[in-house]
């Protein structure tokens, strides 16, 4: 089978699709066929071995896909040849084939599309855990939502609504704007590229202050990081709940005179360490994700596809902010 390999560390240029032996399932394990495999920004950070996790070499990168079962191993129950799943892998999507533990295995619902399935964990159970159990989100609250155009972005969108929030998108571009209005988005910030001098960091705290309105926003949902992140803290509300989700724009220092006044949270989101530490809780809420699918009120985006030999083109792309939803690779 054909793989699209991590052999040194580097960016997206390092990548060789190469041909490698098949897996076979162990214990407790699948073996799929991969019908897609959605990019996200740890697969940025994992060829360069900036991501928390580092994977012996060669490996490849993908960290989310949607499969056909083709080999079932010993003590596996329920599931059979020709099923179809999603699962949050880590790595090792940008393949042909792979195998998956069940525990991290969730069946395709019906006849969806496997792109839109293989986008839809990474990006909206992150996102559902994030608003819910650390952002407690209320029906009536405003919602503040950065990088509202991207995969994790349009999820807190159209989760924000689902939940009964006002939602402010704050996008860099007015292509990302009407992708936010689309997903539901009641109000939209545009903002421009860090970094910002003290006058600018200003202009655009004022903006989010004028959007979210006079009581401020009650969660701020931030997988963006770097010179957005004080702007954006300026405008939340009196006991307000600031969500930490990502760092692409750069990890930032927050002066913490701010969450005196505004006697708020600063909360971390990392929904990986969660689904491990919470299972139950965690497929409860793909549960409430596959209803609100099922319902029309969430939506995968897909902005575009790439077959495997192009796969570092598709994380170039992500890298590069250019993506407006979700990056596909389809290795079959």
């Amino acid at each position: 089978m054909k793989a699209l390999l991590s052999t040194a560390v580097g960016g997206p240029e390092t990548l060789e699709l190469k041909d490698i032996a098949a897996p076979e399932p162990g214990e407790g394990q699948l073996a799929v066929r991969v019908l897609a495999c959605a990019i996200n920004y740890p697969d940025v950070l994992i060829i360069e071995d900036k991501y928390q996790f580092k994977p012996e070499r060669p490996f490849a990168p993908g960290s989310e896909i949607c499969g056909e079962v083709t080999a079932i191993g010993a003590g596996v129950e329920g599931w059979n040849v020709g099923d179809r799943l999603i699962s949050v892998t880590g790595h090792g999507g940008l393949a042909e084939q792979m195998v998956v533990d069940t525990a991290k295995a969730f069946r395709l619902p019906g006849e969806r599309d496997p792109a839109e399935g293989a986008a839809l964990l990474m990006t909206y159970a992150t996102t559902i855990h994030a608003l819910i159990d650390r952002g407690q989100l209320q029906e009536g609250e405003t919602l503040l939502v950065l990088g509202a155009a991207g995969g994790v972005g349009l999820a807190a969108v159209e989760i924000g609504k689902a939940l009964g929030a006002r939602v402010v998108a704050a996008v860099s571009t007015e292509e990302k704007a009407q992708a936010a209005r689309d997903a539901g988005a009641d109000d939209v910030v545009l903002y421009g590229r860090a970094p910002f001098d003290k006058a600018q960091s200003k202009a655009l705290a004022d903006s989010f202050k004028d959007a979210v309105g006079k009581g401020g926003a009650n969660v701020i949902y931030d997988p963006v990081g770097g010179d957005y992140c004080e702007p954006a803290l300026r405008s939340i509300a009196w006991e307000g709940r600031y969500l930490v989700v990502g760092f692409p724009a750069g990890i930032p220092k927050l002066p913490l005179n701010l969450t005196l006044l505004k006697s708020c949270d600063v909360r971390g989101v990392f929904w990986g360490a969660f689904a491990q530490r919470a299972p139950d809780r965690n497929r409860a809420h793909v549960e409430q994700l596959f209803t609100w699918w099922e319902e029309g009120r969430i939506s995968p985006r897909i902005d575009r596809t790439w077959p495997l030999k192009d796969g570092g083109d598709a994380i170039r792309w992500l890298s590069d902010r250019k993506a407006v939803g979700k990056v596909i690779v389809t290795p079959g």
